[in-house]
């Protein structure tokens, strides 16, 4: 039996792989053997405090995305004009500006606003975790809220036409036939939101969140006051593994749901 070309192709693509990982993974070995000693309070740092910080941001912004993204996406799709505008404003107002220009404002600009507007009551300051949490979520949500918007009304028509035949009223309708059929179609970009959402918290060390990416430029800058190299480039070598181990999987994930499910 002849081989196809595309199975030659498969094979060659394995066996270089195997062969870059049998050469990168005895060189890697003995790099962490000879490590130098500032390395493991580095690592430490990195992967404990800060990612640990990163995790529980991202984890809480597409959860909060989510919830908002969801109800404002199928909201959405009323024949409701006063509804849709408000939504679209908000969808475009937060999905249009850099994330970080809406944290500036949540973090900076919100808490005093009483100096700008007379007899306006005084906004507590929220602590940096908390604004770039929600400046996330405000992005995170408009970017939901228009997919969700897709998906519901990439549900055929005789869907919504055969619960209300079962007696279905407009939130039974989709609450129990179609956002169970959108969520299908909406798995794929909620995946790719994740991955978003974690690169986007390194733009939080802007304002002192002590994220994956500002834990390793804090520890560049101790390193070169304490001993004169700041070590730059082993430090952000092993941030860019650390958001590559964690991207990379859930990238190819949201392709392969994309396939499987769309």
């Amino acid at each position: 039996m002849i081989r196809r070309p595309r199975d030659w192709n498969r094979v060659i693509s394995i066996v270089m792989i195997l062969a870059a990982v049998g050469v990168a993974v005895p060189w890697l070995w003995h790099k962490y053997e000879t490590r130098p000693p500032w390395w493991d309070p580095v690592q430490h740092q990195i992967l404990y405090p800060a990612l640990k910080q990163t995790a529980r941001m991202a984890g809480l912004s597409v959860l909060g995305a989510a919830a908002v993204g969801l109800v404002l996406g199928t909201l959405l799709t009323i024949r409701f004009w006063p509804t849709r505008a408000l939504i679209r404003a908000y969808i475009e107002i937060w999905r249009g500006l850099p994330i970080i220009v809406t944290i500036f404002l949540i973090y900076f600009a919100f808490p005093r606003l009483d100096e700008t507007i007379p007899h306006l009551p005084k906004i507590e300051p929220l602590a940096a975790f908390q604004a770039a949490t929600v400046g996330l979520i405000l992005w995170g949500s408009a970017q939901v809220a228009e997919a969700t918007r897709g998906a519901v009304q990439s549900i055929r028509q005789e869907q919504h036409e055969a619960a209300a035949a079962l007696g279905f009223g407009w939130m039974g309708r989709h609450v129990f036939v179609i956002l169970p059929q959108a969520g299908r179609r909406l798995l794929p970009p909620m995946i790719g939101l994740l991955v978003n959402v974690i690169q986007n918290t390194t733009i939080a060390g802007l304002i002192g969140v002590g994220e994956v990416l500002e834990t390793g430029n804090r520890s560049t800058e101790r390193l070169l006051f304490a001993t004169g190299s700041s070590h730059a480039l082993a430090i952000f070598v092993y941030v860019m593994a650390v958001f590559f181990v964690i991207s990379f999987p859930l990238t190819r994930l949201a392709a392969f749901l994309e396939k499987r499910l769309v």
